[in-house]
């Protein structure tokens, strides 16, 4: 999962995007001003948003605002020391999904995000499952028809971002940024590698990762009569 943290206290940034990281394997990329976030979420992908209100530059009010105004659906969780009842209910008829009060505990906030982008998704299409292939948010594991999906790290963290895409291509360059920013030793050509182990120990399961030409990577479950083979990477 990838979230925009649009906060302007920096050790408290810093702090969430650890942390985050550390305990649900979230992604989490940091913008300090309104008008900067509100130009990233014009033009890029996120599975959430944690926002807090009073920012320079353009405040939480008018992220949202910008937002649903292009149509934007991406969740958004408030995250504000402004705990009144007023507040609130004005943030949340502005287009707000969820509001949390500073202080918080981190594992609130994180069982508030998984809750977002699962309601976000929908029922039938869950963005934790594909076919037989499970994804354990609790316990970090994979399973398939309920067995343990042995996976190395790294590919452990790009099966998570194309199972919480499950349905949906994404690029190479969209993986990366989602699944490995800041990391100078992974490129384009490394996730074609992961891809590729991961094809390998998804093959009988059920589960397929397809190339389609010009959009990127997609995990499909395989419907009986289907071919089983994926297009090479």
């Amino acid at each position: 999962m990838r979230i925009l943290l649009v906060e302007d206290e920096p050790e408290l940034a810093r702090w969430l995007a650890k942390t985050l990281a550390r305990h649900a394997g979230i992604v989490v990329d940091w913008a300090d001003d309104g008008a900067l976030a509100d130009r990233r979420l014009a033009t890029e992908d996120f599975d959430a948003v944690v926002l807090d209100l009073g920012l320079p530059g353009l405040d939480g009010h008018g992220v949202i605002a910008r937002m649903r105004e292009r149509d934007d659906r991406t969740p958004v969780l408030v995250l504000t020391a402004r705990d009144s009842l007023t507040e609130r209910v004005g943030t949340l008829h502005e287009g707000a999904d969820d509001f949390l009060p500073k202080p918080f505990m981190v594992e609130e906030l994180e069982a508030r995000l998984l809750a977002l982008v699962r309601r976000a998704r929908g029922k039938e299409h869950p963005r934790l499952a594909c076919g037989p292939l499970q994804f354990d948010t609790a316990s970090q594991r994979f399973t398939v028809g309920g067995e343990p999906l042995t996976l190395s790290p790294r590919e452990h963290a790009v099966l998570r971002a194309l199972i919480q895409k499950s349905g949906e291509p994404m690029n190479k360059q969209q993986i990366l940024d989602r699944v490995f920013p800041g990391e100078a030793d992974v490129n384009l050509e490394a996730i074609e590698v992961y891809v590729h182990r991961l094809r390998k120990k998804l093959g009988g399961t059920g589960v397929q990762i397809v190339t389609l030409r010009g959009l990127g990577y997609c995990l499909e479950a395989i419907e009986p009569g289907d071919s089983m083979a994926s297009p090479i990477a």
